[in-house]
């Protein structure tokens, strides 16, 4: 399924308003190895993600007694991006994989699950701006395809500073050559905020436009990840 909103504005380069989305597609269940699985087309992002979990851990000093952790991997493959990047982690990957975990931990009703590990693998197969939210959003439709409780779906968009203007969803190309990025991911049905990061200059005005845009972008991007649930589980009746 494709969400893009129209708008005959042409403001920026590839043709989008202020306040407008990326196409975006959403697929659930898509790995027949894995707990749970969502694959993820974001503009020019493509996104897989893999859970496995709840299961006993082998590395026992991860493991909490009263309960459940979770632990993610965020991996971009050396042929995603224009530069071949280097196999392996590397320090943003690193830092991508905490703030992941830390976004999604809120929505997850781990203390059903003492003593237990979730693992999330994100792979970014291919990659066009705005990676971390969109693996947020990815690894949400993947976790509750595992089956895992939640409080809510979380869903990550990012708005930012392009131009002077402040617009939804940064390309790679905004990303790189504008002034400001803040990408966010909530809770949908509370619109409590589950990740916060600001990189560039913006007023007290701009910050506020930026987050108010940000989460109207994610109530957009929420009801794809729903509707991809659905879809899976209405085609396997």
């Amino acid at each position: 399924m494709i969400f893009i909103i129209k708008d005959s504005n042409d403001n920026r380069e590839d043709g989008r308003s202020f306040d407008e989305l990326r196409s975006l597609k959403i697929e659930s269940g898509i790995l027949k190895r894995a707990d749970g699985s969502a694959y993820l087309e974001l503009g020019g992002n493509k996104i897989l993600v893999a859970v496995y979990g709840p299961r006993e851990s082998f590395i026992k000093r991860l493991l909490r007694p009263n309960t459940g952790v979770i632990r993610c991997r965020y991996n971009m493959a050396p042929f995603s991006v224009d530069d071949r990047k280097r196999p392996g982690p590397d320090r943003r990957s690193i830092e991508i994989s905490k703030i992941t975990a830390e976004a999604l931990r809120p929505s997850l009703l781990l203390k059903s699950f003492p003593n237990s590990m979730i693992d999330v693998s994100i792979e970014v197969i291919e990659a066009e701006g705005g990676t971390r939210c969109a693996g947020i959003t990815a690894a949400a439709v993947a976790l509750a395809d595992a089956g895992i409780p939640m409080k809510d779906i979380v869903v990550g968009c990012a708005a930012g500073k392009v131009n002077d203007e402040i617009v939804l969803d940064l390309s790679e190309k905004e990303d790189k050559e504008g002034q400001a990025d803040v990408p966010i991911a909530i809770m949908p049905r509370t619109n409590e905020i589950t990740l916060l990061q600001t990189d560039g200059s913006l007023t007290e005005y701009e910050f506020e436009k930026a987050i108010d845009l940000a989460i109207n972008g994610c109530h957009e991007i929420s009801k794809i990840q729903r509707n991809a649930l659905k879809r899976k589980y209405e085609e396997s009746l």
